[in-house]
Order: C-alpha cells, then structure tokens, then sequence
C-alpha cells in the first residue's frame, strides 16, 4: 500500500459574490467541505489543487481566475484516516487556492468521493464545514472582500 503524502491542498470554489460551492463527503456523510486533496509523489501544490477541482468537480480550474492564496494550515489527521498514511504520521500541511468563477456552475461529483453539492453563501459554507481550516480559508474570502464573519 501506497502512503498518503502529509501535505495536501483545500480549493475553495467561489463566484464574485462569494457563493460558495460545498462537496459531501461519502465516506463521512453529514461533513460538508471544499475541495481537498493530497498531493501525489512528484505533484506541486498548484498542480494537485488544479488536479482534485477536476476530479471532485469536473472544472477545469485554468479557465477561470485560479490562485494561490500563500496560505498554509497544519494540523492533526483524524485518528481514522491515519491509516493511509505511513506509521508515526500524525499532521499534514494545508496549502489554500482560490478558484473564482463567473456564475454558479454546474458540477460533475466523483461519487466514490462526494454524496452531493450546494451552493450557498459564504457565511452560511462557515457554519456548515467541518474543518476549522475551511472555517479560516472562509473567513479569509470574506476578508478579502472587506466582509467579516
């Protein structure tokens, strides 16, 4: 088996008047998130975020307006997902990107992956995530739109 690389990237996928797009998790049902994803051996950050918005979503994140947010979070893996990386792993790097598109689009979900989506304000995607590096990568949308929690 494979390890997981302890570094991943979390997309958050938006339009300019900070509708937020949120995935389902399938394999934790109830825990809303952004698109995320670990990175695969040889993979920059730009290139596994570009990667997993086409896989979760099915969008092509170089067509829109895709940047790096120069935001990185660590924090402690869930004592059930540890599994999948090597022993004595317990943290992982969060980089952040932003993919901002024109209008709400529709989106392609990898079933094995995500259940459903939503779209809904950025305030409301806040409550909603279960991750408090979601939570922060929100509230920094909404700061960068002079918008606060």
């Amino acid at each position: 088996m494979a390890y997981k690389q302890p570094v991943s990237v979390l997309v958050l996928i938006h339009t300019a008047d900070l509708q937020v797009l949120l995935l389902e998790r399938a394999d934790k049902p109830g825990f809303w998130q952004s698109v995320t994803g670990s990175l695969e051996p040889g993979e920059t950050t730009r290139e596994a975020a570009v990667r997993e918005v086409h896989e979760e979503t099915g969008l092509q994140a170089q067509l829109y307006n895709f940047y790096d947010w120069q935001m990185s979070n660590v924090y402690e893996i869930y004592p059930h997902w540890r599994q999948r990386y090597a022993p004595g792993v317990t943290h992982n790097t969060e980089h952040v990107f932003g993919l901002e598109l024109p209008t709400v689009l529709p989106v392609t979900l990898a079933p094995r992956e995500h259940l459903r989506h939503v779209w809904v304000d950025w305030r409301e995607a806040a409550i909603r995530v279960f991750s408090w590096t979601n939570v922060l990568a929100l509230r920094a949308l909404g700061e960068r739109h002079g918008l606060t929690l």
